[in-house]
C-alpha cells in the first residue's frame, strides 16, 4: 500500500500548532504535527455532510438562503450545503487558517468536488467569531465545525463559540426563522443543556463517520 506523503503545512494563528496536509493516492488526511491521530480524512466524512443536509434542508424553501459555515476543513460541509441550496443561496465560509483555503483551492479540492468553484461561495479568512459578534440577523443557517465539539481541541480560543456568549451571539446573527448547527465527535450532555437554557429548541442527532450505518459515532445539535 502506497504510503501519506506531507504536501502541505500550516500554523494555526495564535497558538503555533502546526497542521500537516498528507496525500495518499485520491485519498487526503490532516493531522496536528507531532501526534498520532487525524483531524480529517477524506473518507470519512459522513457527519460533516449531514452537518449541512440536516441544516439545510430546513431552510431549502426560503428565497435566497444565506449560510455560514465555521471552518472549511476539506469543503464537505460547503459542498453539501452547496447541494442542498438552490441557485439563490449564498454561502460563507470563515476559514482561520489561510493554507487551509489554498489547499482546498488546490489539490485536496478534488476530494469535495472543488466546492469553491462554485459561484454561489465565498470565503472568509478568519475567525468565525468575529463574523458572529458581529450579529446581524441574515443568517438562515449557521453551520459550526471549528474544533472537535464543545470542549476544545485545536485551539483553546473556539471554547468562546460553545459558550454562553458564543451561543448569543449566534442567536442574534440567526434570521428569526433560522438554524444552528454544531457538529461534535462525541455527546455532551452539558452543551444539550446550555443550548436549552438559551431559550431554544434543540435537537441532538447521531450520526456516523463514513455513512449511515458505519463508522465512528458523531453528534450534531441542531438548535432554533
Amino acid at each position: 500500500m502506497a504510503r501519506f506523503e506531507e504536501i502541505g503545512t500550516a500554523t494555526i494563528p495564535g497558538n503555533g500548532t502546526r497542521l500537516r496536509l498528507l496525500q495518499r493516492n485520491d485519498e487526503f488526511s490532516i493531522k496536528i504535527a507531532g501526534t498520532s491521530g487525524e483531524l480529517m480524512n477524506s473518507r470519512l466524512h459522513g457527519s460533516e455532510d449531514a452537518l449541512a443536509t440536516l441544516a439545510c434542508e430546513r431552510i431549502a424553501s426560503q428565497p435566497e438562503p444565506r449560510v455560514l459555515i465555521g471552518g472549511l476543513g476539506m469543503g464537505f460541509t460547503l459542498a453539501a450545503a452547496l447541494s442542498a441550496l438552490g441557485e439563490d443561496a449564498r454561502v460563507t465560509v470563515a476559514e482561520l487558517v489561510p493554507e487551509v483555503e489554498a489547499w482546498n483551492r488546490g489539490a485536496l479540492g478534488s476530494a469535495a468536488g472543488h466546492p469553491l468553484h462554485d459561484t454561489r461561495a465565498s470565503v472568509h479568512i478568519g475567525d468565525v467569531a468575529e463574523l458572529l459578534r458581529e450579529g446581524d440577523g441574515n443568517c438562515d443557517a449557521i453551520l459550526l465545525d471549528v474544533d472537535n465539539g464543545p470542549e476544545g481541541l485545536t485551539r483553546k480560543e473556539n471554547n468562546w463559540i460553545y459558550s454562553p456568549a458564543g451561543i448569543a451571539a449566534a442567536q442574534k446573527s440567526l434570521s428569526p426563522d433560522g438554524v444552528l448547527a454544531y457538529w461534535s465527535a462525541g455527546p455532551e450532555h452539558a452543551f444539550t443543556e446550555r443550548l436549552r437554557r438559551a431559550g431554544l429548541s434543540v435537537e441532538p442527532v447521531t450520526v456516523r463517520a463514513l455513512r449511515p450505518g458505519k463508522g465512528a459515532r458523531h453528534v450534531i445539535w441542531l438548535a432554533w
